[in-house]
């Protein structure tokens, strides 16, 4: 079999596998997002991929060829979250998604930090207090896909989506920051040496430069849209500007002694915020890109399923931290979200339910945990445990955002209506 059949092969696999078993989950009510991660588990490296043959299972290394999907992937769903920060919404929750983005975040990396150093002085020999001072800035990401997946799969609406999608946003900035700070003071307990650049400077640099980006593109974007009138052409210049975006946020370079980056999730988000302000029809294009991009979202969550290491679960101490790990990261999300909302005067439903919708854990908490393996052994600790505790938040996240959502009122109880049946309705009246 040629390589671009295997390519093929195991990215339909991927997709029908996603598919069929969103159907069995819908039987138990769970998220969809939770049987696209199931079912990557299933046919990934650990299960069927194992078995090495061809068109059963994906194995280690085709995973590495699909880097380019979860890319533009989270490219897409950051351009999505963009169309939260409308200024005619934030005069509204603006304050409110502010605050409580920037203290929850803060709040649970204080929470985690306290709990794994204590656990340290405990364990010195299973967790190193740099380990336990990156993972702790690492409890501060969330998953935005699967929060924004489990929003559009059951159309919810109402104060806490309002308020929860751009705090989730907002998540990845002040993460990006945190964590940058956090591992520079690792760094130097680990070497001896404070390196004031890489504690300071290259976070904040990252996120100027990213929402600098991102700004630039959104301008291009509505500038550029203006040309075409075809609904096809300029759903085509959308997903163009998302891929430019993503391609030009994978550049890196130094500027003499200070290397200079770009979080792909940052500068998409901007472009998306920048293109819903300042364009007239930029609500239909938003949705026209959905539509768009749902098979690639699939093929997303499918493939991060199959990157989950489930060899994780051998290690005794990994299971012990990460279970550690797991409970003082969903307290501080759950209190910090809740006294920041009762701070802010929110609903009572925000107050009630905003922090357990927080809970889930993926895409950016690997992305830390892999510059994290810088740290060498101390490195590979942060990894493992990071991989145990989005493996748990993965599968069971989603599912706690939809009961949440649901007990809150954003999610209607009333079943949703076949497109296939209402279709078929159609055609014979």
């Amino acid at each position: 079999m040629t390589h671009t059949a295997s390519i093929l092969l195991s990215l339909s696999i991927a997709l029908l596998s996603g598919l069929l078993l969103s159907r069995v989950v819908k039987k138990v009510q769970l998220p969809a997002v939770t049987a696209y991660l199931i079912a990557g588990v299933l046919i990934g490296p650990f299960v069927l991929g194992a078995l090495h043959i061809p068109g059963i299972g994906i194995t280690t290394e085709q995973l590495e060829g699909f880097g380019i999907i979860s890319d533009l992937a989270l490219g897409f769903i950051a351009f999505a979250m963009g169309n939260e920060f409308r200024l005619a919404q934030l005069k509204k929750i603006g304050k409110q998604a502010t605050i409580i983005g920037v203290f929850q975040a803060i709040f649970t990396t204080a929470v985690v930090d306290g709990v794994l150093i204590v656990l340290h002085y405990a364990m010195p020999d299973i967790l190193p207090l740099p380990a336990a001072i990156v993972l702790a800035s690492v409890a501060t990401a969330t998953a935005p896909a699967a929060t924004l997946m489990v929003v559009k799969q059951y159309k919810a609406k109402g104060p806490v989506t309002d308020i929860l999608l751009p705090v989730v946003a907002l998540d990845d900035a002040v993460g990006l920051v945190v964590f940058a700070i956090s591992f520079g003071i690792a760094k130097s307990l680990s070497v001896g040496k404070v390196d004031i650049l890489s504690v300071i400077l290259e976070p904040i640099i990252e996120v100027i430069a990213s929402l600098l980006l991102g700004f630039i593109m959104g301008l291009l974007f509505t500038l550029c849209e203006r040309y075409f009138h075809s609904r096809s052409k300029r759903m085509a210049v959308s997903v163009t500007f998302v891929m430019m975006t993503v391609a030009i946020s994978c550049l890196k370079f130094d500027l003499g002694p200070v290397h200079v980056g770009f979080s792909s999730l940052l500068a998409c988000m901007m472009l998306g915020t920048v293109f819903c302000n300042i364009c007239d029809v930029s609500e239909e294009l938003m949705e026209r890109a959905d539509r768009w991009t749902t098979p690639i979202l699939i093929l997303f969550f499918v493939i991060s399923g199959a990157e989950l290491e489930l060899s994780v679960f051998a290690d005794v101490a990994v299971v012990i931290v990460g279970i550690v790990y797991i409970i003082s990261r969903s307290i501080g999300k759950y209190y910090g979200a809740r006294i920041s909302a009762i701070m802010t005067k929110c609903d009572k439903n925000i107050i009630k339910y905003l922090g357990i919708t927080l809970l889930p854990q993926a895409g950016v908490a690997l992305g830390m945990a892999i510059k994290a393996i810088e740290l060498g052994s101390d490195g590979a600790i942060v990894r493992n445990i990071t991989l145990f505790a989005v493996l748990i938040y993965e599968i069971f996240g989603p599912f706690l955002t939809k009961i949440a959502l649901t007990k809150a009122g954003d999610i209607k109880k009333e079943g949703r209506v076949s497109a296939r049946d209402e279709h078929l309705a159609s055609k014979k009246i």
